[in-house]
């Protein structure tokens, strides 16, 4: 993943300057000559442009070029373009017409937060997800802000609701990514691979969503990727932990454009001056190059190619616990490679075709060793080989509701090899679903569908019927429910062992309530999950495992009341047990904290071009095992309560030609203590916590872009 598109996207908070000598001003209106506030009003293929105040008007300057496209966009209304003379300075006067299929049509929305540029009922947009002070540019970690989601630091995966990083799956175009994280080291989380950069929506589904996804007992990462860029640039990073560069292309008959990235990461020589925890015997290294490929191929076709290939090692050494005074080391060399081919057109007569391609492969060469007492070296190596393929047939009925029919079909290759033994697995997985949308009315809507799956592995088939209802109450605000459905393949490190296992269920229940404005965002859910058929592993592999997650969630927003100011504040109550793997009985599982709270805050300073950033999170003690217990007070004990300020600041400059960003970015900024657990030597007397291997992380980074200006996304998002 690029580097620059980590943090260059940071640099589209920042307020415009552009220098002319024209000015281009007026006021919105609707069609019943009301002012119209926070419409976007650019010059087409310029940076030029402002967003209308509360009274509709608005002012910018531009450089005289003669006759340009005005373009007017607001959520809620019809797009419009028109012709200027940009030769001297224009008073206008512009109206908009409301688009009825925003305004005055209900959104199917239980479980889900959405964030796009296009749909009404976002509540993020990508900008805020990859733009969070300590998040690091990662979009996971700017998801771990939202209601329903876990402080897991110490481990790989989203976690959601009561469910394991498993339970989530991430989907990039309607394709299933098999590994979407980076591998890590022991009680270190793994990153996500994606840059993001490549996306323009992204929908996370707490719960509750479309029969077109499967696999995935908790949530739903969907990520929808961008489509061609409006003009050629290339791109050159630096910072304190690798280089990185990129070229985006574009035909000159807009209808291609090819990308190609590639960055180098070393974390050796930041580790030399800020000291982490464990020693550092490998790396940290990685090197990674991506590719994508746009091609209209009609008014309404679109092809899109994306894959990128990456290679990291990375090794540490531990103090032993089971010998003191002894070394244990642990090593971890990656592999990965990820394609996805996908093609949309329009068939006529309201049929809408989806047909999509993807390959994956990743490999974990692991090796272990003690040292010095009783040296003994493992090696173990996991080969995950994913191909899928997936068709998609929609149909329009009426004005607003829609029928989907699909399949999908997946061939995986599972290997694995511990020392000389070795266990491996094919599996055939086929898919069938079918959804509609239906509006009653344009305040009530339903989506009512199924799904069916057939894995060789295990030998079965599941059928899981989904529903949801949502009905418009009022201008701005709607309540919905949802029901559903959903089984899950156990995890391969089970089915190795054991081909007789069956699909893990979950049946989630919502209702929530949001209101949703300009410049506020009200949302509620209450939320009851059911697990059976969780895996055991005592007294063997088995199917006796079940459980329950129930809570409460809240998320508000306001992007008006300080001027200059946008900030969300998200809390979740989570009240979860299961029993599985070889837990005696029903428990807290120690991923999961009964309260969690984040507060997010993003101030601009026009003057001086600056961004500030800052980020608050916080979750409640999580239980850890303590050998040391009684049987009855089995998972009892429990961390202390996890704290973390995250802070960040962006500087806009130019250097010639190039757009040129500082940026500054401070994990723990107080240096916070946080124990996510505890390991314990197998007689119980020594025991060492697990805290962050780098307490605190300071990134310095410079960032150019030629041919890209992307201040104009700052006019848009203010």
């Amino acid at each position: 993943m690029s580097l620059f598109n980590r943090f260059l996207i940071i640099a589209v908070l920042l307020p415009a300057w552009v220098s002319a000598q024209v000015t281009i001003s007026g006021k919105v209106t609707d069609g019943k000559k009301r002012a119209v506030a926070g419409a976007n009003i650019s010059i087409k293929d310029s940076y030029d442009g402002a967003v209308t105040k509360a009274d509709g008007t608005f002012s910018f300057q531009v450089t005289p070029a003669g006759e340009q496209t005005l373009i007017a966009t607001m959520t809620g209304y019809q797009p419009l373009e028109m012709k200027i003379n940009t030769a001297a300075s224009q008073q206008l006067d512009i109206v908009l017409k409301n688009a009825a299929r925003d305004l005055k049509l209900v959104t199917i929305a239980a479980g889900s937060f959405e964030a796009s540029d296009e749909k009404k009922n976002t509540v993020l947009k990508p900008l805020d997800i990859v733009t969070t002070a300590g998040a690091g540019a990662d979009i996971v970690n700017a998801i771990k802000t939202l209601p329903g989601t876990q402080q897991t630091n110490d481990r790989e995966g989203l976690f959601v609701r009561g469910g394991t990083g498993y339970e989530t799956q991430t989907v990039i175009d309607g394709m299933l990514v098999r590994n979407p994280f980076s591998s890590g080291a022991p009680d270190m989380p793994g990153r996500g691979r994606f840059s993001p950069f490549l996306f323009k929506g992204t929908t996370f589904s707490s719960g509750g969503y479309s029969a077109q996804y499967g696999q995935g007992l908790s949530s739903a990462l969907i990520l929808e990727s961008t489509d061609l860029p409006t003009r050629s640039s290339s791109s050159l990073g630096v910072s304190v932990i690798g280089v990185s560069g990129g070229l985006e292309t574009l035909s000159k008959d807009k209808k291609t454009s090819y990308g190609v990235e590639a960055d180098y990461t070393n974390l050796a020589p930041y580790f030399n001056v800020i000291k982490p925890k464990q020693e550092v015997n490998l790396g940290p290294e990685i090197i990674g190059t991506s590719a994508n490929f746009r091609r209209k191929i009609s008014k309404t076709g679109m092809l899109k190619f994306y894959g990128y290939a990456n290679r990291s090692n990375m090794g540490f050494d531990y103090k032993s616990l089971e010998y003191p005074g002894s070394t244990e080391s642990y090593q971890v060399r990656n592999h990965n490679i990820y394609t996805n081919l996908t093609y949309k057109e329009n068939l006529g007569s309201g049929w809408k075709l989806y047909a999509g391609a993807s390959f994956s492969t990743n490999t974990d060469k692991i090796k272990t060793d003690t040292i010095p007492k009783n040296p003994t070296e493992t090696n173990i190596g996991v080969r995950s080989d994913l191909t899928q393929t997936k068709l998609m047939l929609t149909k329009g009925l009426g004005n607003f509701s829609a029928l989907r029919l699909g399949a999908e079909y997946q061939y995986a290759v599972e290997r694995s090899a511990f020392n000389q033994y070795s266990l491996n697995y094919v599996d055939n997985y086929a898919a069938g679903f079918a959804e509609a949308d239906v509006y009653f009315t344009p305040a009530l809507a339903g989506r009512f569908g199924g799904r069916t799956e057939y894995s060789s592995v295990l030998g079965k088939v599941n059928f899981a019927p989904r529903a949801s209802l949502a009905y418009k109450v009022g201008y701005n605000g709607q309540v919905s429910l949802a029901y559903g459905d959903y089984y899950q393949k156990p995890e391969p490190q089970y089915l190795r062992f054991d081909r007789g296992l069956d699909y893990m269920k979950a049946t989630h229940y919502i209702a929530s309530y949001q209101l949703l404005s300009n410049y506020y965002t009200f949302r509620t859910e209450v939320f009851y999950k059911q697990y059976k058929n969780l895996v055991k592993t005592v007294p063997d592999y088995n199917n006796n495992g079940d459980g329950f997650a129930k809570g409460i969630e809240l998320f508000w927003r306001d992007r008006k009341t300080v001027k200059n100011m946008d900030y969300w504040v998200s809390y979740s109550y989570l009240d979860t047990k299961r029993d599985y793997l070889n837990y005696p009985y029903r428990v807290q599982p120690d991923f999961a904290a009964n309260h969690t709270a984040s507060i997010v805050a993003k101030y601009f300073v026009t003057k001086i071009q600056t961004n500030f950033g800052l980020t608050y999170s916080f979750a409640s003690g999580r239980p850890y095992y303590n050998p040391n217990q009684p049987a009855d007070k089995f998972m009892t004990d429990k961390t202390i309560n996890y704290n973390s300020v995250g802070a960040s600041v962006s500087y806009l400059t130019s250097i010639r030609k190039a757009f040129t960003i500082l940026v500054l970015q401070v994990t723990n900024v107080f240096n916070q203590q946080q124990v996510f657990g505890y390991r314990y030597s197998s007689d119980g007397l020594r025991r060492n916590e697990i805290v962050p291997n780098v307490p605190r992380f300071i990134f310095v980074g410079m960032f150019m872009n030629f041919g890209t200006d992307r201040r104009q996304d700052v006019i848009n998002n203010l």
